[in-house]
């Protein structure tokens, strides 16, 4: 059964532990979407490489034409669009093996919070959502690493006790500034349509 406090590693790590080219990749993502270290980089990974591992039995099992294994397709396909990896039209297991790491990453708590634009950047919605600034529904969040079904998205919010609930605070002000300014600076860096001559 194993010792509770030895709990059993969720992710694989690199077989080969220093390729620059996979280094690099790895930075990219960890820059891009505020991730504390390459840890949960490969636990996204980890759960991509179990939904592509299942989806590519049930290609060959469906091949062999098993009714349970059509269930079990439905199953897979519903629960990967309840998560949001897939959408919501008629996926089929060929989307499951078309994901990348990237469609994990984007169902983040965090990643949805800095989307939603609730936080300015990756790093601060990771800081925020660590000291509880945020709730999903009723209930509190407090691990960045959520991955947010898409039924509960529309439900994310500040939480009431929590400080930046105020529309009137300092770090929410600078935000809808720092937003509204960016559609009038890409305004501005569009070329203007040259008139028909």
């Amino acid at each position: 059964m194993g010792d509770p406090k030895f709990l059993r590693r969720t992710f694989d790590t690199p077989k080969h532990p220093w390729e620059a080219g996979r280094m690099a990749e790895e930075r990219k993502l960890l820059a891009k979407y505020g991730l504390k270290n390459k840890r949960e980089l490969w636990k996204a990974q980890s759960i991509l490489r179990r939904f592509r591992g299942q989806a590519r039995d049930l290609q060959a099992r469906l091949r062999a034409a098993e009714p349970q294994a059509e269930r079990e397709t439905a199953l897979l396909l519903a629960r990967l669009t309840r998560l949001g990896v897939l959408p919501a039209g008629a996926p089929t297991i060929d989307d499951v093996l078309a994901l990348t790491t990237e469609d994990v990453l984007q169902r983040r708590f965090e990643w949805v919070v800095f989307t939603r634009q609730l936080a300015p950047t990756p790093f601060a919605a990771r800081q925020w959502i660590v000291h509880g600034h945020f709730s999903i529904g009723d209930h509190r969040v407090t691990r960045p690493g959520y991955l947010v079904p898409s039924a509960e998205e529309g439900s994310i919010a500040y939480t009431p006790t929590s400080p930046y609930a105020s529309d009137d605070h300092s770090a929410r002000v600078a935000l809808r500034d720092r937003l509204q300014a960016r559609p009038a600076a890409a305004a501005a860096e569009a070329p203007a349509e040259e008139a028909p001559g």
